[in-house]
């Protein structure tokens, strides 16, 4: 990024020629102080104040840093007092917050609580070995190795056994949702 002031000759007016002398050196000083975009923010209104009422232009030029350095804490002093006050929320924790608060609306946790039942109960309908392979690499989180001595069985066919059962658990799931919306299309 560059920073927020020209560094062009074309104008001349001496106000931007202040501005063009002391910005620089204000804007350093300011980062320091703040992050980029609030010194950018600062330093204009910095320089509003200076230049309302021709203010910059009635101090000696002995004294014109110092005198916009005094107005620049000025301005960060009233920052961070606005801050304070009114206290900045991000966007993205506005965001978490509700979609939490979403989450824990009474209709989005009944549609859950559906939704564990009817997985509950598409499970239940899977043969005893499947269960027991989708029970031991889900709920107890064991790995494919692990589950094939607990079962007896070759790695490669552990794998083969849960591939099945979540297919055959997919394949009764999404029969279920399609018989939910097709007997609701038929009752309306």
């Amino acid at each position: 990024m560059t920073p927020p002031f020209p560094c062009s000759d074309v104008d001349e007016a001496p106000a931007a020629a202040l501005y063009q002398h002391y910005a620089p050196t204000l804007f350093s000083w300011l980062r320091r102080q703040t992050s980029w975009e609030d010194a950018e923010d600062l330093l204009l209104e910095v320089f509003l104040a200076a230049f309302e009422r021709d203010a910059l232009l009635a101090v000696p030029e002995s004294k014109r840093l110092a005198w916009l350095v005094s107005v620049a804490q000025h301005k960060l002093v009233d920052q961070y007092r606005r801050a304070q006050r009114r206290p900045v929320a991000l966007l993205a924790d506005v965001t978490e917050t509700l979609e939490d608060d979403e989450a824990r609306a009474p209709e989005q946790i009944a549609v859950r609580r559906e939704q564990h039942r009817r997985l509950h109960a598409a499970v239940q309908r899977l043969p005893r070995a499947y269960q027991e392979a989708l029970r031991l690499r889900f709920a107890d989180g064991l790995r494919c190795a692990e589950i094939a001595a607990a079962l007896g069985k070759r790695e490669g066919a552990v794998r083969i056994l849960l591939w099945r059962a979540l297919q055959a658990l997919r394949s009764d799931y999404a029969g279920y949702e399609d018989d939910e919306r097709g007997g609701d299309s038929h009752g309306a």
